[in-house]
C-alpha cells in the first residue's frame, strides 16, 4: 500500500485548529502537503501560517493530487461531505482517507470505502490551539485509532511519525472513548475558569499562574490515582 512505499502526497480539508497542525507534523516527517481546502478566510490565513507553501485547493482538484486525504472538519459534516464526493465519483480506489472526529469510527467513510479508499479515524488526544505549539503537544499525547484491521499498522504508523502514542479504539467504543476526552477537557476547562475567576475578584494578580502549580500536582495526583501514570506500559 501507499503508506508502507514511503512519502504521501497529503491533502487536507479543512483549516480549523487542527487540519494544518496535522499537516504540519506530517510535513515535519517527510510528507507532501500538497494542498489545503477552506472556505474561511481567517482558517486560510490559519493554515498559511502553518503551511506556508502549500497552496489553496477546490476539493475536487484536491482529492485528484492526494494519497492521503485529512477530513479536519467538524464530526456533524463528514457523513454528508464524504456521501456527496462519492456520489460525485471523486474518491479514488487505494486513497487513504482519515478522519480526525472523536465520536465517529471509520463506518462513516462508507460511501468512500464502497469507491475503493481505504479508512482511518485517528483523532489527538489533546486540546489544540492551531498553532506550532501543538507540535511540540503532540509529542506527549495520544491518539485513538480505529480502522480495520488489515490497515491498523498504517494508522499506527503515522502516528508515530506525528509524534504521538497510537491507542487502538474499536469502532462500537468511539462514542465511550468521545465521553471520556470530552468530560476531562470540558470539566479541566471549566474548574480553572471558575477559580481564577474567584482569585480575580479577590483582586489577585495573574491568578492563573498563582493556581498553575496546584492545577498540575492535582491533576498528576489525580491520574497516578487512577493508574494514568501506568498506561504507557498497557498493551494495545
Amino acid at each position: 500500500m501507499a503508506a508502507q512505499s514511503g512519502r504521501l502526497g497529503v491533502g487536507i480539508i479543512g483549516a480549523g485548529r487542527v487540519g494544518p497542525v496535522i499537516g504540519a507534523a506530517l510535513a515535519g516527517a517527510g510528507h507532501a502537503i500538497v494542498g489545503i481546502a477552506s472556505i474561511s478566510e481567517d482558517n486560510r490565513d490559519r493554515a498559511r501560517a502553518l503551511l506556508p507553501e502549500v497552496p489553496i485547493l477546490e476539493i475536487p482538484v484536491l482529492l485528484e493530487r492526494s494519497e492521503l486525504v485529512i477530513l479536519a472538519i467538524p464530526e456533524a459534516e463528514i457523513e454528508s461531505l464524504v456521501t456527496g464526493l462519492a456520489a460525485t465519483g471523486s474518491w479514488q480506489p487505494g486513497q487513504l482517507v482519515l478522519h480526525t472526529a472523536p465520536g465517529l469510527g471509520y463506518s462513516v467513510l462508507a460511501p468512500a470505502i464502497a469507491a475503493g479508499v481505504i479508512p482511518l479515524a485517528i483523532h489527538p488526544t489533546m486540546v489544540f490551539t492551531g498553532t506550532s505549539l501543538d507540535l511540540v503537544r503532540m509529542r506527549e499525547s495520544y491518539f485513538a485509532v480505529t480502522a480495520p484491521t488489515p490497515v491498523l499498522p498504517i494508522g499506527q504508523a503515522l502516528v508515530v511519525e506525528m509524534g504521538g502514542e497510537p491507542i487502538v479504539i474499536a469502532e462500537e467504543d468511539r462514542a465511550t472513548y468521545a465521553e471520556a476526552v470530552s468530560t476531562a477537557s470540558t470539566f479541566s476547562a471549566s474548574i480553572v475558569s471558575q477559580s481564577t475567576a474567584l482569585l480575580a475578584d479577590l483582586g489577585i494578580e495573574s491568578p492563573a499562574t498563582v493556581l498553575g502549580p496546584l492545577l498540575r500536582s492535582s491533576v498528576e495526583t489525580a491520574l497516578q490515582a487512577a493508574g494514568g501514570d501506568l498506561l504507557r506500559g498497557l498493551p494495545e
